[in-house]
């Protein structure tokens, strides 16, 4: 097989799965709070001189030709996914149950099954019971959740009115507002954003309990934050993604085709 096949199909593979992360980028184009992720390509002879200090066997070794195929070398991978958490802009509803945080690293904790996931998706509801919840049902927590184990209940009839600081005041008509939150958004703060990882619904997971954070200003009341994704620059990377499918194709092609062919004729026309 001609080494040139491996880099086609290499290649090829890569920008498959690049085309995964940027038709997922589209399809949340308006998904609230949505963060955009993208992808680095590099190659495989890259990979090697970042990693062969932990390899087993020195570079210069015969043992370690096996690590360094020059068939392969070019082949592009895709080195490393991540999520860019830049601040999408801020939309006005005037729903006083939907909340926006102004700072990229802050985020809601919401309690689910598989226990306390974080999202920046504020536009939330009351169910039936008088919890604060997201729209697929999930309590968004009190800053004493940990301590307490409670949920943010909403008193029936009662109006949510929030500060900048997540303190969240219940306005019940006849009766005179207090001056002391009636409770707090558990609003937490992450110090490395690349420990987050998207499990879907717009939820992050982390392996580590985020900060409660201190930020003041933080919140906004009656906005959603949209999602950060530039729809004009996600086109324009999809229609390029197909265009390199197409060119790595034509590549293959030649090479087990019109190449092999060639090599057959030639050696097959053997003068006496």
């Amino acid at each position: 097989m001609q080494n040139g096949f491996y880099d086609a199909a290499g290649g090829m593979v890569t920008q498959f799965n690049r085309l995964n992360v940027v038709t997922n980028n589209l399809a949340n184009l308006n998904t609230n709070g949505f963060k955009r992720d993208d992808v680095v390509i590099g190659d495989f002879k890259r990979l090697f001189q970042e990693m062969r200090d932990e390899l087993p066997i020195n570079n210069h070794t015969k043992p370690a030709a096996k690590f360094l195929n020059r068939a392969l070398n070019n082949v592009p991978h895709i080195v490393e996914e991540y999520t860019n958490f830049d601040l999408g802009s801020m939309a006005k509803t005037g729903n006083a149950l939907d909340f926006a945080l102004k700072q990229g690293d802050l985020f809601f904790a919401v309690e689910t099954p598989s226990g306390v996931r974080y999202t920046r998706d504020g536009s939330f509801t009351v169910d039936a019971e008088g919890r604060l919840t997201t729209k697929e049902g999930y309590p968004v927590l009190p800053s004493n959740y940990f301590e307490a184990k409670n949920y943010i209940n909403v008193p029936e009839g009662a109006e949510i009115i929030a500060d900048s600081d997540g303190g969240i005041h219940f306005k019940i008509a006849g009766q005179a507002l207090n001056q002391e939150a009636d409770a707090q958004f558990l609003i937490t703060k992450f110090e490395n954003l690349k420990t987050l990882k998207k499990e879907g619904q717009n939820l992050y997971s982390n392996a580590q309990q985020g900060l409660l954070s201190t930020d003041t200003n933080a919140l906004m009341q009656g906005y959603v934050e949209k999602s950060n994704i530039n729809a004009v620059l996600e086109m324009t990377a999809l229609i390029e993604t197909n265009r390199l499918v197409g060119m790595y194709q034509k590549v293959m092609d030649s090479q087990m085709n019109d190449l092999n062919m060639d090599a057959i004729n030639k050696l097959g026309n053997v003068r006496g």
